[in-house]
Order: C-alpha cells, then structure tokens, then sequence
C-alpha cells in the first residue's frame, strides 16, 4: 500500500484557476506528465502519481486573493531524508511565484527514519536537575577578539547569576585566541567554580563549527574536553547535518538549534517556508533537543501566532496529528518523539517574563544577552534578577511588587533600566 507525505501550500494569485494549479503541481512535481502517458504506462505509473487532497480557495474583497492546496506525494518518488522531501514537494515550486510553503506532514514510514531529539525537554530537565520552573539561558556577548581569560571571566559571571545554561554566541567560530577544545576547558572549569558558590548545575552550549565533514570529529572533541551542550546553526548546514550528528550515539550531549539564516525563509506571507515548519516541525524531527526562534516581545520580533506554533509541534505530545498523515485516516502508529524545548529570543530583558510565561507555560527557556549583560549591577546581579522575576510570576506577584522586597534588587533595578511590558 503506498504512503504518502503531505505538503499544503499558500499560493496567491488574482486569477488563476486553483483546482487547475494544483492538478499540474501534483503531476508535475511526481511524473512529470499525465495525459500524454499511454494508458497502459499509466497503471504502471499510478503510484508515483501525486494527489491533490484539497483545495480551500479564499477570494475576499479587497483582499489578496489565494489558496490553501494540499498535495500528497508518494514516498516510493523520493528517499527518507528531509533534503529529498524538500527538494521533491517545494524545490522547484518555490520558485513559481508568490507561494509559501504552509505545513508538512510525513507518512509513518518516512517519519520512523527519525528519532526526533536524543534528550529533548525531559532530558534537558534530568541533566539540570529542574524540573517545575522555566529554564534560564544566558549568552556569551562581544566574543570576537577576546582571549581565553576574558571568555572565563564572562563565563564566570553569568554562572554566577542562577543561569541554567550558557551559549555560545553563534558567530563565534574556531580561532587561535578560542580554539574549541579550550575554550570547553575554560568555561567548564569557571562553572564549576560557580556551582561550588550557587549550587546549581549548568550546561554550556559551545558553537559547533567549520567544514561540514569534520563537524562529528569537531563535535567529539568539544565532548572529550568536557562540553556538556553544542550550538548548532542548523540552517546554514542542513537539516540532515543536524539529524546526522543527533543520531550519532558519540555525540552524547544535547544540541541546541540556533535560527541563523532563518530570516531569509519565514517571514514574507508570499515566499518561503512557514516558522512552524521551518523552525519547529523540521528542527524536532531532525534532532534539536532545543530551538531557538524570534520572540513576539523584543528586538527582532515575530507574530504571536506563529511563535505559538512553532511551541505546539515543538511540544506536543499528540504526534500522530500533528506529524502523520495518511490518505485514509491518522494511522494509530506507535511513533513518539521526546519534545523539543523552545527558546524565544532577541531582546529579551526581566520585565517580559510575564509574558513568556503566559503565553509559552513553564516548559519554556528564557533566553536573554543584553538582559544579562546590560544590567546596571554586572552579569551576575543581571541573572538573579531574572530568576526573581521567574519566582514571582511562579508566586502569583507582580515584578514590581515582588521588586520592592529588600532581597531582590538585582530586579528592581532592572525594573528601573527597562520597565515592565504592560
């Protein structure tokens, strides 16, 4: 019986015939030619043949006028790699006019090719030892040209601060002054350091860079010298890069999944691919234990509605509907995938936690640079002042209110420097 993954596009034209677009999308980018096939060669070519499942056409005045079409494409045409899937359902379509790709949904034989993330949120939670607030993640800041000592000493300062993770920042490649194996060194050594003051356990996400061949030699190496995390810029290397190095049992640490180049994909309503694909279903399936995406709040902003979706398949648990598909009903497979933690970022500062938290729940990482570097007391007093304002939203009390207490004015100044979003 053929499987078959699902693709839905947004295809905007003001007088195209719809049902006919679709019916040449679905045969074009399968056998290429339908009516011109003997009949005999036909049968023979039935099951590569894609299908058009729907057509949802929205021609409102004074509206741009568009469709939804959905198309289902045979997993015989094409290998259990998401760069075949890509290249087959939106490679040469994305370059047909104003359409975006909308959503994904794979057959459950192509989707038990992944084993989705190895540590996801449970395991991310186990390795911290925190499992009933959000999560806090501080990041390296003005990291080019520094030396080893100065990178410890920042290192040092936010661990001081009750973060639960440190990233690298994601332009911060292999160089004399930081080669990777000592950089690891360096940090981990200051984390312990710091845990002997606060107790907490840490994990830090070092950049894993350069020639894509050597990233699973590069990646062992930051592992051998003590790294406990890896930062990943997924985009700029494939999804398969990542869903290679996730899968491979020696690279035993979670990977974060960073959103370079993501910019150049999601945003425009007429091109590209949907954030919900691009930055959640995708990321999960190929391996990222965390993702990071724009945030609705801070200084490169993203809609609210697409950030909650990117959270929904990032952590639902219901994966047969949100991720399989089939002609006939959502089969009853026994398919799971360890959620991925979501990161909203960009311009992040104590006075939004509220609202990250209203909108994202406690399964969430607070993820913060200039928040923590820019405090007017130091990096250290910047982190506890994010960890006050998570204790008072998680204690039903107002940042300001629970501001006033004498104990916590790493938050009222912070309060001070960049206010409370209302």
């Amino acid at each position: 019986m053929n499987e078959y993954c699902l693709a839905v596009y947004r295809i905007y034209d003001d007088k195209a015939d719809f049902h006919k677009k679709a019916e040449g999308i679905a045969v074009g980018l399968t056998v290429g030619s339908w009516t011109d096939l003997p009949e005999a060669r036909k049968e023979e070519m039935q099951k590569h043949l894609g299908r058009v499942v729907s057509v949802d056409i929205y021609d409102e005045a004074g509206t741009e006028r568009y469709a939804d079409i959905a198309i289902a494409y045979p997993d015989v045409n094409f290998s259990r790699d998401i760069p075949a899937l890509l290249v087959t359902v939106f490679g040469k379509l994305s370059m047909d006019g104003k359409v975006k790709l909308m959503d994904l949904k794979f057959s459950q034989r192509f989707m038990s090719a992944f084993n989705g993330p190895k540590f996801g949120l449970p395991g991310v939670r186990k390795l911290l030892g925190v499992q009933d607030r959000p999560l806090l993640m501080s990041i390296f800041k003005s990291v080019i040209g520094h030396d080893l000592e100065a990178l410890q000493e920042q290192f040092y300062q936010q661990a001081l601060g009750g973060v639960d993770l440190i990233k690298d920042d994601e332009i911060l490649f292999e160089n004399p002054l930081t080669p990777i194996e000592r950089r690891v060194e360096a940090c981990m050594k200051a984390a312990r350091l710091a845990e002997q003051e606060t107790g907490q356990k840490l994990l830090y996400a070092v950049n894993l860079t350069g020639p894509t061949s050597n990233l699973a030699a590069q990646a062992k190496k930051a592992i051998d010298a003590g790294a406990n995390a890896l930062l990943f810029n997924v985009l700029a290397y494939g999804f398969d890069t990542l869903h290679e190095l996730a899968s491979n049992p020696e690279i035993s640490v979670p990977i974060a999944a960073h959103p370079a180049m993501a910019g150049a994909m999601y945003p425009s309503p007429h091109y590209g691919i949907s954030a919900k694909v691009l930055l959640g279903k995708l990321m999960r399936l190929a391996g990222a234990d965390l993702v990071l995406f724009p945030s609705p709040y801070g200084s490169v902003v993203m809609p609210k509605d697409e950030n909650l979706a990117i959270r929904e398949v990032l952590l639902t648990e219901d994966v047969p509907n949100n991720y399989l598909f089939s002609l006939s009903a959502v089969p009853s497979a026994e398919l799971h995938l360890k959620p991925s933690v979501p990161v909203p970022s960009a311009g992040i500062h104590p006075g939004l936690v509220p609202w990250i938290i209203r909108d994202f729940g406690t399964d969430v990482v607070v993820n913060a640079g200039g928040g923590v570097h820019g405090h007017p007391m130091g990096a250290a007093a910047g982190g506890r002042a994010f960890r006050q304002a998570i204790d008072a939203v998680l204690s039903s009390m107002t940042l300001t209110t629970y501001a006033e207490q004498p104990q916590n004015a790493e938050l009222a100044a912070a309060i001070q420097a960049w206010g409370v979003k209302q």
